[in-house]
């Protein structure tokens, strides 16, 4: 089994990122990182803190990079998602969609959501 994390350039998801290689190093699973932005690099697998690690990426065609990412979660049969989440109004989150929420609601793997440290 793998844990797949969502990663995209913010604090959350430098946090998510710690989260899910620190879950993957204790069950002794494989990790997916899903670029939610960003273009593909050449590097399509390392090690990581102990981790074996793939990369992955959107469908470059695809209109959600959401679920693309529940898509690469069931095509490697993850027993973890790990996304990063922020603090939003309750305003915010009637008028903004979330891809954390979509995720949370859309899968069908445990998912793990961890908030960066406030400053």
């Amino acid at each position: 089994m793998t844990v797949v994390i969502a990663r995209s350039n913010s604090p959350e998801s430098e946090v998510a990122l710690e989260a899910g290689l620190v879950e993957a190093k204790r069950r002794g699973e494989d990790a997916v990182i899903f670029q939610l932005d960003g273009e593909p690099s050449e590097q399509e697998s390392t090690e990581r803190d102990g981790v074996n690690v793939t990369y992955r990426f959107p469908q470059p065609r695809g209109r959600d990079a959401t679920g693309d990412l529940l898509d690469v979660a069931e095509e490697v049969n993850a027993s973890l998602i790990v996304v990063g989440i922020k603090h939003r109004s309750p305003v915010g989150k009637l008028f903004l969609g979330s891809s954390a929420q979509q995720v949370l609601l859309e899968a069908n793997a445990p998912v793990l959501a961890v908030k960066a440290h406030e400053s």
